[in-house]
């Protein structure tokens, strides 16, 4: 857990694998756009942390997306692990791999792909909320509260589950 608290704490001094112009812009407008908008800009960078150059990743990544939502969770481990060893760069990929080991409570796998997300794509707010959930379920309240305020400062517009096992059973997040 001290790994993933130290790449939330240097996100701003680090670079996304696949950053872009139109990406960076995105997040500049997220950080000081009103609530209204900010839902919208959200959509928009969730779109291009979906896609990858590659469409077969993309459509890969589409597919275990639709079996996570399914439940159909070990097809969705067994796309997104192969898809991970073909496109390793793909940080979305590791996020929705870390979801899945999430809903299932392995967290430790969880804690290993949002490592992976964070080292990719340093302002992932998705990850860093998750890594809040399992922060308050150990108990580690300063630590959520530090890992928390580092995602608002990217989406100022979060929301997050009052409880950790709200998240899990309603298997979204």
């Amino acid at each position: 857990m001290t790994e993933i608290l130290r790449l939330i704490g240097s996100y701003r001094a680090r670079r996304a694998v696949r950053a872009t112009p139109f990406l960076d812009q995105l997040f500049r407008r997220l950080a000081r756009c009103a609530r209204v908008e900010a839902t919208e800009t959200e959509d928009r960078i969730w779109d291009v942390w979906m896609h990858h150059p590659h469409h077969g990743a993309a459509q890969a990544l589409e597919l275990a997306t639709r079996d996570v939502a399914a439940r159909r969770f070990d097809i969705a481990e067994t796309r997104l692990t192969l898809l991970l060893r073909s496109v390793p760069d793909f940080a979305e990929a590791w996020h929705k791999r870390a979801v899945l080991y999430y809903l299932l409570g392995r967290d430790d796998e969880c804690l290993h792909d949002l490592r992976r997300t964070l080292e990719l794509e340093p302002r992932h707010f998705g990850a860093m909320l998750h890594f809040v959930e399992i922060l308050r379920a150990a108990r580690a309240e300063s630590e959520a509260r530090f890992a928390l305020g580092a995602a608002r400062s990217i989406h100022p517009h979060l929301s997050i589950p009052d409880s950790q096992a709200e998240s899990r059973d309603s298997g979204e997040l």
